[in-house]
């Protein structure tokens, strides 16, 4: 049982999409299809270049937001408008969950490489917007994006959490390296594991996962 490795826990972080809803519930491919076509125009390039390019933003920059930022000096609020200007209408409201949550011990907050307005929309549509504290998006790293050590110390300094007490629930293992680094316990939230050093734990049932925690 993993509760013994949370009883230390006074700050839960979790990350949002594809972590706070399924995969399934396809709200991701949305936002990626709006990137795809905000660097069509910005850039001046087709489609299949403009997805080329996202993806190796992602990659290089660890957010497409990122590589824009710094290969073409794009501003972000505009590009975070743009992208998420979808249909939360996919989302499932999960009262299970929320009540889940609702029981981890201390302060529970979302950290999202999104931004905390298009945060703040998915957690409603879920039913989830009472279950936290406080919601942190891009915006309140700098813009710097996890997977940066930068942009966890710019998010947890404003939170004032203690990396040393917290848990980190996150769909890309590249995310939980930096908190695993800063001494966090670190849960992978995924259909498939991907075994590593910095990732203690594996579920890919984060409501089945909680229920073992209180």
């Amino acid at each position: 049982m993993p509760k013994r490795y949370f009883d230390h826990v006074r700050t839960w972080v979790f990350d949002l999409d594809n972590t706070l809803y399924p995969p399934s519930q396809e709200l991701f491919p949305q936002i990626e299809a709006k990137m795809t076509a905000f660097v069509m125009r910005t850039l001046g390039v087709d489609q299949a270049k403009a997805d080329q390019l996202r993806r190796d933003y992602w990659r290089d920059h660890g957010t497409t937001l990122a590589g824009l930022m710094r290969e073409h000096d794009i501003d972000p609020d505009g590009y975070l408008n743009e992208v998420h200007d979808i249909s939360f209408d996919v989302l499932e409201p999960d009262p299970n969950l929320a009540d889940l949550i609702k029981r981890l011990p201390g302060r529970r907050i979302v950290y999202t490489n999104g931004s905390a307005p298009y945060a703040a929309r998915v957690l409603s549509a879920r039913g989830l917007d009472t279950a936290f504290d406080a919601i942190y998006g891009v915006e309140h790293a700098g813009y710097s994006p996890k997977p940066e050590a930068l942009a966890f110390e710019r998010v947890f300094g404003l939170d004032g959490l203690s990396p040393e007490t917290a848990a980190m629930f996150e769909d890309d293992p590249r995310n939980l390296a930096a908190p695993h680094a800063m001494g966090m316990r670190t849960v992978h939230v995924a259909p498939t594991a991907t075994p590593a050093d910095h990732i203690h734990h594996h579920t890919d049932d984060l409501s089945q996962f909680l229920t073992q925690l209180t």
